[in-house]
């Protein structure tokens, strides 16, 4: 199993190979046009987006397709704080993008925003990721069904560290809890803005377990350091060695995604261009 940031240009490459030359003739060309792409990051960096933002740009400088990146980062609230900026400060600009996901939709509901994701202009769905529920290695929990049966038991003495209120993480949290009995609301769910914070308080111990896209955790897992309890997925995931939740007992299968939005204003022939 890659790490997100090296599957994405691992996979960005093979594509441009099947293509090649005329891609890479295609991405010269179009270098004229997006001289430098403006990629917008509503979070803080080290996490999901922002390592496929940094992803994103490194495969398109390799391939011609842009001549430089400026990447820029509003951290904050599930990408809630930063989506204004980007709508109004960033209106009408055909070479920039905002990269985002089903975290933000989630967000955008919890935090009851008068703006949605449907005022961007969508691009393309960049990734699709299944959840890990990790534990420290000193945790009593062996597996999902430990886990469980201490949220039932008593919800506020199993806090889960995961990204931000509302987000994909959250919603697992609240999935898990209602499939075991337990009201989602009763949920100790610790949210932070970055995925190095949430593993911070991990690995000190500060939580009793995490919730992320495996990539945020393989490094600590290989190590040793976090004890991977369950994946989110339909199926066991080729590559990592762990049962699913429905597997334990827990009827619950989630999958994240992630995007790649323009910002309003820009015309039709500019949004193909960008597609392109």
């Amino acid at each position: 199993m890659l790490k997100r940031r090296h599957f994405i240009a691992t996979s960005a490459f093979a594509a441009a190979g099947l293509a090649a030359p005329n891609l890479i003739g295609l991405g010269r060309a179009q270098a004229q046009a997006i001289d430098v792409l403006k990629l917008f990051v509503p979070a803080a960096p080290g996490g999901g987006w922002d390592q496929t933002a940094r992803s994103l740009e490194s495969v398109l400088r390799a391939t011609g397709a842009i001549g430089a990146a400026q990447v820029t980062n509003v951290a904050g609230a599930g990408g809630v704080v930063g989506l204004p900026q980007f709508l109004n400060q960033w209106k009408g600009q055909s070479n920039s993008l905002m990269v985002a996901g089903m975290v933000m939709v989630g967000s955008i509901l919890t935090a009851k925003s008068p703006l949605k994701m449907t005022d961007t202009v969508p691009i393309a769905r960049l990734t699709g990721e299944f959840e890990a529920l990790v534990v420290p290695a000193a945790s009593p929990f062996k597996d999902a069904k430990d886990f469980a049966a201490a949220l039932k038991a008593d919800p506020a003495k199993v806090p889960i560290a995961g990204g931000s209120a509302g987000g994909t993480d959250h919603i697992l949290a609240g999935l898990i809890a209602k499939s075991v009995g337990v009201p989602a609301t009763k949920v100790g769910y610790v949210a932070f803005s970055g995925g190095g914070q949430a593993l911070a308080a991990l690995l000190g111990n500060q939580v009793a377990a995490g919730i992320s896209g495996y990539a945020e955790f393989a490094e600590q897992i290989k190590a040793g350091k976090l004890r991977l309890l369950a994946m989110s997925s339909d199926n066991r995931v080729p590559g990592i060695d762990a049962p699913t939740l429905k597997e334990q007992g827990i009827d619950v299968e989630l999958a994240n995604w992630r995007g790649v939005f323009a910002p309003p204003g820009v015309s039709d022939a500019q949004r193909a261009a960008m597609s392109a």
